[in-house]
């Protein structure tokens, strides 16, 4: 029989144990119980003296976050938590420096990234001969019929002229070339990768896509949207090796910017194989999963033509593979990019007056596996990107809806960049996630006036304040390798529109709020992949993911937002530098 000492201290470990259950009300089951078995919980980690922004509006701001197992047990003051400091606690003091939440990038290519990070590097190329220059210089490290591959040009950086074969032909007699605009949607092949592809005079436009010609009717090199798959089913799959190199290439980078989550697109392009994202999760996230080398957390999304793959795979395994890797939905498109004159707007181009873009996927075709995956309960996601294209999708997510009920559902536009009048609202109210990249602002500014004409593109781009004041979910990303992976970037240009070499905001008034702007790089970018269970926030029994910035204050970082992080945490556990 126990004596009344014992009886108190047993009582006192149950009544500790019992706490500690209801700090953890989003905690796994696992993590309780190793909550539960210890008795006592004392932190691993207890980051102090800092500034945190926890993205949580029970608890806007605290000054200590006590960490246990990669999880937050507690914020507030540090005499508040003082009692999770045991022994083997490690405090991280952080002298006033600002922490939030690590960053969710809401679109990007990683694997492919990763890839092109060891190809030609065109970004921010200013000039033709530079142009030919780095090609040239790639051309020394190849072996005769080896490809030469890379992307990131923007013609509008050069004067507006569009690359082609004659660019390269001279340089690349013995190696074909395939690359890519920094949009995505256009690319430029030298002839011989065309003879390889089998492209000719007589070679017709496929379903979608556009073969650039002369007026003599011979291809120029230049292929739009679903006709670059011409060139990129003929090159050669890259090995199961260097897709996992890129996976941790492209990791280590999003870690550099802060980034802790990414939603990954895939490398699924209009009309091309669904087979290529599949085989991305077997050969190298699956891989990587079990051999304990992810490094940050990935929500994948699939094509849509692959649904029902998806449904059998969600039945097996649920949404979560493990804490590193998440299944999101499927992702199809409907229009290109205004860059490549395939944007589907109401107006013809100003520079192209006979047309008004693309409608690149079969709108009956869409609709049905539209609702065929709505109806097994996945996410849709559609890339939209002119007028015509976005208003055209919210027609179809309505009809959607109406058929199978209200639920939630959390229907997805990627880009949302060109809004026709009123349909900021439309988003709103119909609780469409609007999944847009701020820096494509800083690309566009320049060029979308001479696409589209000064005035429409001022009113109807990148319409950031209407869609939140409409109460619009936004969640930013960068599209990367589009657009670079810099939240913070991405953030400030949000801010403050300005674009390289401008004095003035574009269009000042859909500038948004500084909480605004971290919240779409965080909780709601959580949010539009359901994963704000745990994750996006710095809120007890989430992951302890978090950055730290340079800022000494919340009223420094208000002033002057910095362009890099200091250290980038996962699950506690600092992963940059």
């Amino acid at each position: 029989m126990a004596t009344g000492g014992n009886l108190l201290i047993f009582l006192s470990a149950a009544a500790a144990a019992l706490s500690a259950v209801i700090l953890f009300p989003a905690i796994n089951s696992s993590f309780a119980g190793s909550v539960l078995k210890w008795g006592r919980t004392y932190a691993d980690v207890v980051v102090t003296n800092a500034t945190i922004y926890t993205c949580d509006s029970a608890l806007p701001f605290a000054d200590s976050m006590a960490i246990r197992s990669g999880r937050i047990l507690r914020l507030g003051t540090y005499s508040s938590l003082k009692d999770l400091v045991g022994c083997n606690t490690n405090e991280l003091n952080l002298n006033g420096k600002v922490v939030m939440p690590g960053f969710i990038d809401s679109h990007v290519h990683l694997i492919f990234g990763g890839l092109q990070m060891g190809q030609v590097e065109l970004r921010n190329i200013k000039h033709k001969d530079d142009f030919v220059r780095k090609v040239k210089q790639a051309v020394r490290d190849k072996l005769p019929g080896q490809w030469i591959l890379g992307g990131g040009w923007n013609n509008d950086f050069w004067g507006g002229d569009l690359p082609n074969a004659s660019w390269l032909d001279d340089i690349t007699p013995n190696n074909p070339v395939w690359l890519s605009r920094m949009d995505g949607h256009m690319g430029v092949a030298n002839s011989l990768a065309l003879k390889i592809a089998g492209i000719t005079r007589n070679s017709d436009d496929p379903v979608g896509g556009s073969i650039i010609k002369t007026t003599e009717g011979v291809p120029t090199g230049l292929l739009v949207d679903s006709a670059m798959k011409l060139v990129r089913f003929v090159i050669p799959e890259v090995s199961i090796h260097e897709k996992r190199d890129a996976l941790m290439r492209a990791s280590r980078h999003a870690l550099m910017r802060g980034v802790t989550t990414v939603v990954d697109m895939g490398r699924y392009l209009p009309g091309a194989s669904a087979d290529p994202v599949w085989h991305d999760l077997s050969d190298v996230y699956r891989w990587a999963d079990s051999s304990e080398k992810m490094m940050i957390r990935v929500c994948l999304f699939f094509p849509l033509p692959s649904w029902s793959r998806l449904v059998d795979l969600m039945q097996e395994t649920g949404h979560a593979i493990s804490q590193w890797v998440h299944l999101g939905g499927v992702k199809a498109f409907l229009d290109g990019s205004v860059g490549s004159n395939s944007a589907l707007f109401y107006e013809p181009y100003e520079d192209d007056t006979s047309n008004s873009g693309l409608k690149v996927t079969n709108l009956d075709w869409l609709l049905n596996a539209t609702l065929e995956s709505d109806r097994s309960g996945l996410q849709v996601a559609i890339h939209a990107i002119g007028d015509k294209a976005n208003d055209m999708v919210l027609d179809m997510f309505n009809s959607v809806a109406s058929v199978h009920g209200m639920r939630d559902r959390r229907f997805r536009i990627e880009h949302a960049q060109h809004l026709a009048p009123g349909t900021a609202k439309r988003f709103g109210q119909q609780r469409v996630i609007a999944s847009v990249q701020p820096d494509h602002l800083l690309d566009d500014a320049n060029s979308a006036g001479k696409k589209l004409g000064e005035d429409r593109a001022l009113r109807s781009s990148y319409l950031f304040k209407s869609l939140l004041d409409a109460g619009t979910h936004l969640a930013f990303g960068s599209d990367w390798p589009v657009a670079d992976v810099n939240p913070l970037g991405s953030i400030r240009t949000a801010l403050y529109r300005v674009p390289p070499g401008w004095e003035s905001a574009w269009n000042p008034s859909e500038s948004v709020a500084l909480n605004d702007a971290i919240k779409a790089q965080t909780i709601s970018a959580a949010y539009a992949c359901f994963l704000d269970h745990s994750l996006g926030s710095l809120s007890p029994g989430k992951y302890a993911d978090f950055v730290v910035l340079p800022a000494g204050s919340w009223d420094e970082l208000v002033n002057e937002l910095p362009s890099s992080v200091l250290a980038t945490y996962v699950n506690g556990k600092q992963a940059y530098p």
